[in-house]
């Protein structure tokens, strides 16, 4: 029963950004093909159709090729940072959909075993601590503790839009498929390689920090079969930058 309930999460945010004029009607036309074809598709379709088709569109709306949405501000610009922030004073409502709907999709599916509780642990602190440091040591970022007045809808949207969609997709989706065609450590390694070549638009460094955070979240969510340990990695470091490290790091805001 609850499994049938699962896919209504994306679909009632999708009406709820429809009914408040964020959403136009064909863009929402289109995102609940895409949420029925994740959700439910999988199931009737062969992998080598149902994966691709669900990977391109999932990475298309999460970059806002898919017009029609409206963001919706949250809270002003001018509250968040010494650094002054490139994100998360909106709600992206097509990151959002994405984040939602493979959230469904990967709560529908068998539950994945635990591997090794030693693995995932060491992972886990390793990646916590490293990044952080050699984002100072690179120059990434520099010491500068702060409480942003925003800090609690910064929180909301890190841990529910940007951690959860980015994880759900490299290491939900991507990584846990090439896991089974290639076995677990090309997996990782490839979906770990294709997230660091996302952050090589912006520039090398934070390309190599990048990948080697995603390193961690992707042995976390493996050896744990966890997708909520990755995201709560993923947002425990962003969480620690934000509130302890200048942010954006100054490889974007320069």
């Amino acid at each position: 029963m609850l499994g049938r309930l699962i896919p209504l999460l994306p679909i009632l945010f999708l009406l709820g950004g429809f009914f408040t004029g964020h959403i136009a009607l064909l863009t929402a036309v289109i995102v609940l093909l895409y949420i029925i074809w994740v959700t439910y598709a999988e199931r009737w379709l062969p992998t080598l159709l149902w994966w691709p088709v669900s990977l391109a569109a999932s990475a298309l709306i999460a970059i806002h090729y898919l017009p029609g949405f409206i963001p919706l501000r949250l809270f002003p610009s001018d509250l968040a940072s010494a650094s002054p922030p490139i994100q998360m004073i909106w709600l992206p409502w097509d990151k959002a959909l994405v984040a939602l709907t493979l959230l469904a999709w990967w709560l529908r599916r068998p539950k994945q075993p635990l591997v090794s509780l030693d693995i995932t642990a060491l992972a886990f602190c390793l990646t916590f601590f490293v990044v952080p440091l050699l984002s100072i040591m690179t120059n990434a970022a520099s010491w500068q503790p702060k409480w942003p007045d925003a800090f609690w809808w910064w929180l909301v949207l890190n841990v529910g839009v940007v951690s959860l969609a980015e994880e759900a997709f490299f290491r939900g989706l991507l990584q846990s498929q090439l896991i089974r065609w290639f076995g677990a450590w090309p997996g990782i390694i490839v979906a770990t390689l294709a997230y660091a070549a996302l952050h090589l638009l912006v520039n090398p460094v934070y390309a190599l920090l990048a990948g080697i955070a995603g390193l961690g979240y992707g042995m976390v969510l493996h050896f744990s079969g966890r997708l909520s340990l990755a995201v709560l990695l993923h947002a425990s470091i962003n969480t620690l930058h934000f509130l302890l490290l200048s942010y954006p790091f100054r490889l974007i805001s320069e």
